[in-house]
């Protein structure tokens, strides 16, 4: 059986996310949304997944690009003295891994938006990273930690077939080549512990290398070559107008991948090619 879960990254960056978010929930066929719990729109995001108790609640954790739920006081060498994490993910990752004087502060601050979003009475139920930096190799040695004490059951690898994405977007083919090397290595490494803790995931994510791009066509394409067993598929939805996302990811197509989650076409397909539309409980939507 092909089972698919579909998910929204970002939840609770910016009212235009968060509103994509719950119609994608409403109309569409989104099953899990990722939260961002140092993201100036997360109170409200915190509310409507709150009045959506079917929509499940992964982390979607943020340590490049995005602000600290910690004080700066206490991650001084993590944040600068507006909370901001670097907006320079390769150097960032460098530091994370070769400078070991980060390691405490690196889990306080992991920790804490683990904590943030269960203190607000929402199960986490799978981890996800802003930029993948959940697969970055200290940080997932700490998430191992972490997840076991936490309830966290799921987490996100980042393995996509370059061949069957480029058979149908031949863009950025250097670029594209290199994540797969990256994120295909990242992964080999995390798998075995997942399975040793029994934490689930998908067999494979798509996203990974269209980011930003995943529209209605590009969805129609892919889905006819989903492998067997459980596929995860990630979008960055949004209503425009929003001043936040398009000034943090001006290239992103937000209302076309919205439009793609809601899109009847891709859910007549999916019924068509018997694919089961589900959320990491196995809960089915359609």
């Amino acid at each position: 059986m092909k089972q698919l879960i579909i998910t929204s990254d970002d939840f609770g960056l910016s009212s235009g996310v968060n509103r994509a978010v719950e119609q994608a929930w409403k109309n569409g066929l989104l099953t899990c949304a990722s939260i961002m719990p140092g993201a100036p729109a997360f109170d409200e995001a915190v509310k409507m997944a709150r009045r959506n108790p079917g929509l499940q609640i992964g982390l979607h954790l943020t340590l490049v690009q995005g602000r600290s739920v910690l004080p700066p006081a206490e991650l001084p060498d993590l944040v600068d003295a507006q909370g901001n994490f670097s907006d320079n993910p390769v150097a960032a990752g460098f530091r994370y891994f070769f400078d070991r004087g980060l390691y405490c502060q690196l889990k306080r601050e992991i920790e804490a938006q683990i904590k943030k979003v269960l203190d607000a009475g929402i199960t986490l139920t799978h981890i996800d990273g802003h930029l993948n930096i959940h697969l970055h190799p200290t940080v997932f040695r700490i998430l191992t930690e972490l997840m076991p004490r936490h309830g966290i059951t799921s987490f996100r690898l980042a393995q996509e077939r370059l061949s069957h994405n480029l058979s149908f977007d031949r863009d950025r083919k250097f670029g594209k080549t290199l994540e797969s090397l990256i994120f295909g290595f990242l992964t080999d490494h995390a798998r075995p512990v997942l399975d040793t803790l029994g934490i689930r995931y998908a067999d494979e994510v798509k996203g990974v290398l269209n980011s930003g791009r995943m529209t209605e066509e590009y969805i129609l394409n892919i889905i006819g070559g989903l492998k067997e067993g459980l596929t995860e598929i990630y979008f960055h939805p949004g209503i425009l107008p929003d001043a936040e996302i398009s000034r943090l990811m001006p290239g992103y197509r937000h209302q076309e991948e919205l439009a793609a989650i809601t899109s009847p076409a891709v859910r007549q397909r999916l019924h068509e090619l018997h694919i089961q539309v589900q959320n990491y409980r196995g809960e089915i939507k359609c």
